[in-house]
């Protein structure tokens, strides 16, 4: 027997099958699977795609289990939806029905053993879950770009322009961040119309967009004092959603995990040190994670940790 977990994100879909020792017997990889942001059955089919090429040298039959992490794991309350993605698993062959959690529950897996815990998602939004039993049970932020989503590439790169503009207005000399945000968005900064240039030009693209100039925050945050602030008021407003996941003197795991947290970044850095004496920990690989969580569904409690997999 083997079990097979899924890491089904907006860009790519990514699957991993493994035995009761957590070695990889196969992988596999398709497109974006997220039901939000593509045609559900379009994601569906990713998802299956996946899973076949995982186990293209396997017996079917054999599946014990699967988890699937899904960005966009909420669509599938959708009853149509929900059927969509039955009928297509079947097609393809499967017997055994997937378990479709959210990412960010397989993310916490991935990093840790602990059934509990909070998991910190800072990616192009942001969004902290409260974890017990390895389930998310309840959400701090994650109300999107129009409503929330503090700290997260699209907050950043928000900020980045509404500095730029800020400079602008008042005719200051203008540092690198503001520089790189107008060479980014296209606009001269000698145009005297270089404000309403700027802002016609973002307000040209989906607000999501707004990300791509995230970093160059990073980029700057040694040299320019505003792209600090920025860094320093993103890690405030994280670690904040972060905190309010949590019971009072919760001493479980925090794990981080998105672009904006990644390794050496000047955010990730800035939300370790307001966590400090935290058990912080570092989301190694998503797909990993789901094919923990399917194995200890299809093996039992004595399958070891990706972590301790040598």
């Amino acid at each position: 027997m083997y079990v097979v977990g899924v890491d089904a994100g907006g860009t790519s879909t990514r699957a991993c099958a493994v035995d009761a020792d957590m070695h990889v017997l196969g992988t596999g990889r398709a497109g974006g699977a997220n039901p939000n942001s593509h045609p559900p059955e379009k994601a569906a089919s990713a998802v299956a795609e996946a899973v076949a090429a995982a186990t293209v040298d396997l017996d079917r039959g054999d599946l014990g289990a699967c988890v699937v992490g899904m960005a966009g794991s909420s669509k599938l309350t959708d009853p149509d939806v929900a059927t969509l993605f039955e009928r297509t698993w079947r097609d393809a062959g499967f017997d055994v029905t997937p378990q479709v959690v959210s990412d960010a529950e397989t993310a916490f897996a991935s990093a840790t053993d602990a059934p509990d815990g909070t998991v910190l998602v800072a990616g192009t939004g942001s969004i902290a879950g409260r974890i017990r039993d390895r389930r998310m049970v309840s959400i701090s932020g994650g109300y999107g770009w129009l409503l929330g989503d503090e700290g997260s590439g699209f907050w950043i790169g928000r900020e980045a322009v509404r500095a730029t503009l800020d400079a602008l207005t008042r005719r200051e000399a203008l540092g690198e961040l503001a520089s790189t945000v107008l060479a980014e968005a296209g606009v001269d900064p000698a145009e005297p119309q270089a404000f309403h240039l700027l802002i016609t030009a973002v307000n040209g693209e989906a607000p999501v967009r707004l990300a791509r100039f995230a970093p160059l925050v990073s980029a700057a945050v040694e040299s320019d004092p505003v792209a600090a602030r920025i860094a320093d008021d993103a890690a405030d407003r994280l670690s904040e959603i972060a905190f309010a996941a949590r019971d009072a003197a919760e001493n479980t795991p925090i794990v981080l995990v998105g672009s904006v947290l990644g390794e050496g970044g000047p955010v990730r850095i800035r939300v370790h040190d307001r966590m400090r004496g935290c058990d912080v920990r570092e989301s190694k690989d998503g797909v990993l994670g789901a094919a923990w969580l399917a194995a200890l569904r299809g093996f039992g409690r004595q399958v070891p940790h990706p972590n301790r997999v040598g």
